[in-house]
């Protein structure tokens, strides 16, 4: 007998644990389908869904020229070609290891340290990811996560871990900061479900926030877990792209000042090189762990994603050059609070309010003037008008698990400064009309209301009791509907 057709493949490929039904995946699916161009196809959707950095790839592209010996690929590279193209160690090229390891040094302002013997490499913050949640948990476990976050943690963290994320939940009144007791309210719900809560996951700076944890916020997490002896993870990859004060504080920065007082063994960081460079295309992972037999583990895993030896060759050439990755880092962050500002000026010109921020590739602005109604369904609602008539895709906050609806991610740094030009026009024109619109409709409203008033009592009862003797075409009752 065979087996059932709903039963041919496996629950992980039949069902939807991968989290890519949802509003946050569709934006990009409608750009697929209708990109913008400025020249070939100027009506098109606009990408703002992408937290990417493109604003600084041309002092990589001045260095790589200037650089060519760095790759394999040419002719003053090229004797290496033997050396790197045959098998290596999944440990990494110990250059590059130790390149990586200076560089988060120097993009968290070298006030923590980072040992290149802790360095795992993985396939992207994706792979970094799922890696550390088989490394610290089993089926059925959980890691509290703040709200909002990045909607692809439900596919990276726990679509093929079968690890749960339950909610700690924020609130815009404070700036979505994570509290104590929020914090205390999400444990104690879960293990009053019977649910084992493995550890806590973060991101700093955050995703989709933009903002950065204060020193007292990461001590009470870190000291939170050491009480109840569950990990804390933290995601770190837009630590290079903070733009403004407070100044930008690791986790690792944390355990170094007073390792006496938090067990380092419950502490995990996840790296990668895809915004603080803008080189997602490169599956730079990493994961950096204070406990000995993570470290073991994840490097055994990290077969399964290892980095191309011809990625570590020439970002070990790139990374290890002290002054280039000093002037870009600087540079960067320049770039990043120049267009950050511009854009939410251009926002607040007919306005949008966006949470105050100092880090990341985007912004969190609030439409709540512009939602029809006050819910998750009125936020989809207005997406959809967003991003198949005025043409941008923004994120849903909902896509993000926050639950205040009205507020959307945008992202700035992945266009040039034209694109960004045209998506401000955008955005003016439909907040205008649509101002108008509520405006005339209140017009309306309040004229339909005195009208009404105005009308014979008498006159109002027989529409009432007898609306069949009204005439379809008299004035006065097209008035009043």
């Amino acid at each position: 007998m065979g087996i059932p057709g709903d039963e041919i493949l496996s629950r992980v490929a039949t069902g939807d644990g991968h989290g890519e039904n949802t509003s946050y995946f569709d934006g990009w699916k409608a750009y697929d389908n209708d990109p913008f161009h400025p020249i070939h196809n100027p009506n098109g959707v606009i990408q703002m869904g992408l937290a990417e950095n493109q604003l600084c790839l041309d002092l990589m592209r001045d260095w790589i020229r200037k650089n060519p010996q760095a790759s394999i690929c040419t002719k003053e590279g090229v004797s290496e070609f033997e050396a790197i193209a045959n098998f290596q160690d999944y440990h990494g090229l110990p250059d590059f290891r130790k390149a990586i390891a200076k560089f988060m040094e120097k993009a968290r302002g070298g006030r923590a340290r980072f040992d290149p013997e802790r360095i795992v490499m993985s396939g992207g913050a994706t792979g970094a990811q799922e890696t550390i949640a088989f490394c610290l948990a089993n089926p059925g476990d959980a890691f509290l996560i703040p709200t909002p976050y990045y909607p692809a943690f439900d596919r990276d963290f726990r679509w093929r871990t079968g690890v749960q994320l339950l909610p700690i939940r924020c609130h815009s009144h404070d700036n979505f900061k994570i509290t104590e007791a929020e914090l205390a309210a999400a444990y104690r719900k879960a293990r009053d479900s019977k649910i084992r809560v493995k550890g806590i996951l973060i991101t700093n700076p955050s995703n989709p926030l933009g903002t950065t944890m204060d020193r007292e916020t990461l001590r009470t997490l870190v000291r939170f877990a050491n009480e109840e002896r569950i990990h804390l993870v933290c995601d770190e990859i837009f630590s290079g792209t903070v733009f403004d004060g407070p100044e930008y504080v690791s986790v690792a920065e944390i355990l170094q000042e007073d390792p006496s007082t938090c067990d380092g063994d419950l502490i995990h960081i996840v790296y990668s090189l895809s915004k603080d460079l803008g080189v997602p295309g490169f599956r730079v992972g990493i994961i950096y762990s204070f406990n000995d037999a993570v470290v073991s583990c994840a490097r055994r895993m990290s077969s399964f994603g290892l980095v191309s030896t011809q990625t570590q060759r020439l970002l070990a050439s790139m990374l290890g050059d002290d002054d280039f990755t000093t002037d870009l880092l600087a540079e960067s962050r320049r770039r990043l609070m120049h267009r950050h500002r511009t854009f939410t000026a251009g926002l607040e010109g007919v306005g949008i309010r966006c949470l105050q921020s100092n880090a990341g590739l985007f912004c969190w602005m609030s439409l709540k003037p512009l939602l029809k109604d006050a819910t998750a369904e009125g936020e989809v609602e207005l997406w959809r008008v967003i991003v198949n008539e005025v043409k941008l895709n923004i994120s849903p906050g909902s896509s993000f698990h926050c639950t205040e609806p009205g507020w959307f991610r945008a992202c700035f740094a992945n266009m040039d400064e034209e694109t960004m030009e045209t998506a401000l026009r955008r955005i003016r024109t439909f907040v205008r009309r649509a101002n108008d619109a509520a405006t005339a409709a209140k017009t309306k409203k309040r004229w339909d209301t005195s009208l009404r008033l105005s009308l014979p009592r008498r006159f109002e009862e027989m529409t009432v009791l007898t609306p069949r003797l009204m005439s379809p075409r008299s004035p006065l009752v097209q008035a009043a509907t």
